[in-house]
């Protein structure tokens, strides 16, 4: 189950769990989709994967026991551990590989 980090990893921008901005890889990094586009250039800082939405985890049981009240999202924050310049440098050396292919 998505972990639902509450905040981007880079610029530390709330992401409440019904935010239509937030990326995750594979490993559930996740970033804003300012930063992915405009610094992440959509290479993951610390996997070199790609990025896609974070679905919306219904707020309501749509069935019992299935909902953000039940699986709520984390509290706790997540930061990067690489300076922008080194996301960058990073981003530029993958930007150009498709995610597919990296």
């Amino acid at each position: 189950m998505l972990e639902l980090r509450p905040n981007c990893e880079l610029c530390d921008k709330d992401l409440p769990p019904e935010a239509e901005d937030a990326c995750i890889c594979t490993y559930e990094c996740t970033f804003c989709r300012s930063c992915v586009d405009s610094i992440l250039e959509n290479v993951c800082p610390n996997c070199g994967g790609g990025f896609s939405t974070r679905p919306i985890r219904p707020s309501t049981a749509q069935r019992d026991g299935v909902s953000l009240y039940h699986q709520p999202a984390s509290e706790k924050r997540v930061y990067t551990k690489y300076t922008e310049d080194e996301i960058k440098d990073f981003a530029n050396s993958a930007k150009h590989i498709l995610p597919k292919n990296r």
